[in-house]
């Protein structure tokens, strides 16, 4: 037994360097490439943080303020929004908010555009629900800090990598919700529309998308929330926003400083949380 084990660790299967040796192949051969996606999307990114940074803060907490009432129609939630951006504003992280904002913003964005056409696609073709399944628990249970080297190796040190690590770990829960939404479309209506000879495009648009919403909206916010948990990690490959301040605050053991930016992190996301989610219908008398 014991001649046997030491067989099997001294004849190691090579997998980590064939994947090394993978992505090193791809970043010789495509280097260009990934140079010119990495920067343009980090110049988007940019882009929206200034935008985001040229109006006032106090005009954007209104603004937040009032997209929490007309969304919710709460005005417990548009105070404690209100309340919340003073607080984030007063502690000092207020570029650094903006920052994560817009990495969580285009993250998911990338993920929607991404994840819905693949979540309404494995709802059509089982047999490829049945070959992406293995992929998407991958994405979900690999260790996230995982992500990072071999964005890093491909697109450099910067905002770009964090993003599409952010990306690959947030993904699988759109395209799973979408694809669960979809495909639990009750087949009656399904049958309705295919008697009135609608095609399926037609049967996509008006009857499984519109059936399908409040999941595709739960993947959006779930996307959000994850996206928000990797906000920290990516900020250990140069990815600016509260997780910069957090990672130094552990390196100098400021308990101070990470409770700051860690508050300022809760409370983004109960904002974005509460924005996303579907309105509560008012009890009648």
């Amino acid at each position: 037994m014991n001649a046997l084990t030491s067989w099997l660790t001294d004849n190691k299967l090579p997998i980590g360097p064939y994947i090394e040796t993978f992505f090193e192949w791809l970043r010789v051969r495509l280097e260009t490439l990934f140079d010119l996606f990495s920067e343009g999307l980090a110049g988007l990114i940019e882009l929206s943080v200034a935008g985001l940074l040229w109006v006032p803060p106090l005009v954007t907490a209104a603004a937040v303020t009032a997209a929490a009432f007309l969304f919710q129609r709460s005005w417990k939630l548009a105070v404690f929004c209100m309340a919340a951006a003073i607080l984030v504003l007063n502690q000092g992280y207020w570029e650094e908010t903006m920052w994560t904002l817009a990495v969580i913003l285009w993250a998911t964005v990338l993920c929607m555009l991404m994840g819905v056409p693949l979540g309404i696609l494995c709802a059509h073709r089982p047999a490829v629900y049945g070959a992406l399944r293995p992929v998407l628990d991958l994405m979900q249970t690999l260790p996230t800090f995982v992500y990072l080297i071999p964005t890093l190796t491909l697109f450099g040190l910067g905002v770009v990598p964090g993003l599409i690590s952010t990306v690959i770990f947030a993904i699988p829960a759109v395209i799973r919700l979408t694809y669960l939404g979809v495909s639990n479309v009750p087949r009656p209506l399904v049958e309705v529309g295919q008697s009135y000879g609608a095609t399926r495009w037609q049967l996509l648009r008006r009857v499984e998308i519109p059936h399908a919403i409040p999941s595709v909206m739960a993947g959006m916010t779930q996307c959000i929330m994850l996206s928000l948990s990797m906000v920290v990690i990516a900020a250990l490959v140069g990815t600016d926003g509260l997780g910069v301040p957090v990672v130094r605050a552990l390196n100098t053991v400021d308990v101070a400083k990470g409770f700051e930016a860690g508050l300022s992190i809760v409370l983004l996301a109960i904002i974005l949380d509460r924005l996303c989610k579907k309105r509560a219908a008012r009890k009648r008398p």
